[in-house]
């Protein structure tokens, strides 16, 4: 469309002039404040505001002095267009300074004295010139207010946040998530004791001497028990147990680790019924598992020598005590996850199976256990004894076959029973032996060589040894007496002779190789072992006493250990309770072989053995009583004292030790006991021998001895 034209406009002297540049600007002017001009924004048709329409009609006949454009690129008055470029970030200077002006010859003239009543206008401070224009240096935001450097930055910043979380996410996913995990499940974990069943006791013939048998143990978890008081309560009396220990029982603690207490037993080997009305009482936080419960089928059968053990199955006597790690299982556990006291379905579980212990199979033979138990309790009622005891031995391996004790106790009854009735006299039995003690004595000089089977001298009545003189109960009046003889009236003048030529060093040592002073190692806790005295500690009528087992500490199971020895052709062999140890998987283990050395020569050994049967066989012996018909027996009875720390007791220790038969001796039995009003072997020892001898043989079918015993010449002339 072509420019539309425009009237010139004309001055004061009326003279025509054209638009000027500053008139045709795009921009439109302000309002005057002092003209009361008003619609500064409306447009005439010739491109100026009607108030600039006005402003010229006032001022006509004036004339406006011509103004010549300035080295800023033509930039007009108009005091708003400073604004206006910084506005449009100074592009129109820069228009204006790339494309200059076209100069006209037509000039605005303005009055040269404005109105009074409108202000001068407001005018800029010169501005120096140039010839050059003079380029004015673009401002510049600070950084942070530059949008990119903002976006870039924000930028930055989130993706290093995310790279950090995601970091960690990893260490937490990765590195540290089993940590976590498993404190979780702590947490929730639950865990229950799956107890080891405990080892068998049984005797060489496999049959059962203690087992364990099914019961029920009762716990409680005191995270889950709210009122311990009243739970305890409702316990006391079907456990037994007051409910005040119940109560501390149920207490919530920490246990060392931390973590809270959840499982704490309140009673072990409850019976099954009592268990169930238990569990049916519904209170929380109390469980009932499986058990199991000790027991001796034979109430009494072994008891001193089994022992027993604690509601927790731990060993406290006898062999359940000194064999207790073999017998003791390792404990199996059940942990699982569990939510409100159920476990949780899917959640984590556990189980590590209990793992059995080992049964123990003894060298004793029920059978004959039973009868030692019963002969020795029927002997003693009846002589008012108060203690004793009986051990059977098999020649060649010193394996014990039965091992009594008087009193006794039920071990099902055991916590009413005395502690004393517990012990197991065959060895912690302290005793001086007596004149059992002189076939240690005889075997030794007929070693050494200072007697032979046919020695014989002159025995007066009594001999005085330092300032105790020592009487025989049999009085040969000075007759001349043979070692066999010696033996068969328990001379115990005859025999200090005998000890004189040996010499006390000489008797010392072969105490200590017949096992004496020294514990035999049977296998059960607190054995005693005796004591031996030495020489330097003799006094004079010590070489009085002691060869004739005054002065001598011993146990039944050591002097039973030491006539074995003669029994063996001379070889000691130490006794021994455990035949073989069963593991859990059916493997045997055959403990280590029992000490053994020779003590006496075959020879020696058999000319001992034959003088000792005329203890049995002499009219007028003093083991007449331990003779058994159709069996040659050598033996010796003896009378003692009891020693308890040191101290003799009132009374008796009447004993027999003997061997059948004779000739080829199979078992060994010893029989000690202490009697308060007093008795000697012969009385009491000998003939509780003679019934539990002959039963041995019998049960173990041995056939009678088909030669009859030596005739002996106690008086040779």
């Amino acid at each position: 469309m072509p420019p539309r034209s425009e009237e010139p406009r004309r001055d004061a002297k009326g003279s025509r002039r054209g638009p000027s540049r500053a008139d045709s600007s795009a921009d439109p002017r302000p309002a005057e404040s002092g003209g009361g001009i008003s619609g500064a924004r409306a447009y005439t048709p010739r491109g100026r505001s009607i108030g600039e329409q006005r402003l010229g009609e006032a001022r006509a006949g004036r004339a406006e002095p011509r103004r010549t454009p300035r080295g800023d690129g033509g930039r007009s008055g108009d005091p708003f267009r400073p604004a206006l470029q910084v506005l449009s970030g100074g592009r129109a200077g820069a228009t204006r300074r790339a494309n200059p002006p076209r100069r006209t010859s037509v000039v605005r003239t303005v009055p040269r004295h404005p109105p009074a009543e409108e202000p001068p206008p407001r005018r800029r401070p010169p501005r120096p010139t140039s010839a050059r224009p003079t380029r004015r240096r673009r401002s510049r935001p600070p950084r942070l207010a530059d949008p990119g450097r903002r976006l870039r930055l924000g930028t930055a910043l989130v993706l290093t946040l995310f790279t950090v979380i995601g970091i960690r996410l990893v260490v937490l996913q990765v590195v540290e998530n089993p940590d976590y995990a498993g404190a979780g499940i702590d947490d929730r974990l639950k865990v229950v004791v799956l107890p080891a069943p405990r080892g068998t006791i049984r005797d060489r013939d496999g049959e059962v001497l203690a087992h364990s048998v099914e019961a029920r143990y009762v716990f409680a978890d005191p995270t889950l028990i709210d009122d311990p008081v009243s739970t305890a309560q409702a316990l006391a009396e079907p456990l037994g147990i007051p409910a005040a220990e119940l109560a501390d029982q149920m207490r919530k603690r920490k246990q060392p680790n931390g973590n809270e207490l959840q499982f704490a037993y309140l009673k072990r080997g409850v019976d099954v019924d009592r268990a169930e009305q238990i569990e049916a009482l519904g209170l929380a936080g109390i469980g009932v598992r499986r058990d199991e419960r000790r027991e001796v089928p034979g109430g009494d059968l072994a008891a001193n020598l089994i022992g027993f053990t604690s509601p927790e199955m731990v060993g406290l006597e006898g062999l359940e005590a000194g064999y207790d790690e073999v017998l003791t299982g390792k404990d199996g556990l059940e942990r699982y996850e569990a939510g409100w006291g159920a476990q949780i379905p899917g959640g984590f579980s556990e189980t590590t199976e209990a793992k059995p212990g080992s049964s123990l199979c003894l060298t004793l033979d029920r059978d004959l256990q039973y009868m030692v138990q019963a002969k020795l309790a029927q002997a003693m009622e009846a002589v008012n004894g108060s203690t004793a005891t009986a051990v059977v031995l098999e020649v060649g391996t010193s394996e014990v076959l039965a091992q009594a004790s008087y009193p006794t106790y039920n071990v099902a009854n055991r916590l009413d029973s005395d502690p004393a009735d517990r012990d197991d006299v065959a060895t912690a039995f302290v005793v001086e032996p007596g004149s059992v003690h002189k076939a240690i004595t005889f075997g030794a000089a007929l070693q050494e060589g200072v007697i032979t089977p046919q020695t014989a001298f002159p025995v007066a009545n009594s001999v005085l040894k330092g300032d105790t003189r020592i009487s025989d109960t049999h009085p040969v009046n000075g007759r001349t007496m043979s070692i066999p003889g010696m033996l068969a009236f328990s001379s115990n003048v005859g025999t200090i002779e005998v000890a004189d030529r040996l010499g006390p060093d000489r008797l010392i040592d072969y105490q200590k190789r017949f096992g004496l002073g020294k514990p035999t190692g049977v296998g059960l806790l607190g054995e005693a072992s005796g004591a031996v005295l030495p020489a330097d500690e003799w006094s004079d009528s010590s070489h009085g006493s002691v060869p004739i087992g005054h002065s001598v500490d011993t146990t039944a199971i050591q002097m039973a250990a030491a006539y074995a020895t003669i029994a063996n052709d001379g070889t000691y062999v130490a006794p021994r309770l455990m035949k073989e140890i069963i593991g859990p998987g059916g493997e045997r283990t055959t403990p280590e072989a029992p000490t053994t050395r020779e003590v006496l020569t075959p020879e020696t050994a058999a000319e001992l053995r034959t003088a000792l049967e005329a203890v049995t066989t002499v009219d007028g012996a003093t083991g007449r009583a331990a003779a058994i018909s159709g069996y040659r027996v050598a033996g010796k009875t003896g009378t003692g004292a009891r020693l308890v720390n040191g101290q003799k007791q009132p009374g008796d220790v009447a004993a027999f030790v003997g061997m059948a038969p004779a000739e080829k001796p199979r078992f060994v039995i010893a029989v000690f006991a202490h009697t308060p009003d007093g008795g000697g072997g012969s009385d009491i020892a000998a003939p509780v021998f003679a019934d539990m001898m002959r039963f041995t043989l019998q049960h173990y079918q041995v056939p009678p001895s088909k030669v009859p015993p030596p005739n002996f010449d106690v008086f040779p002339r």
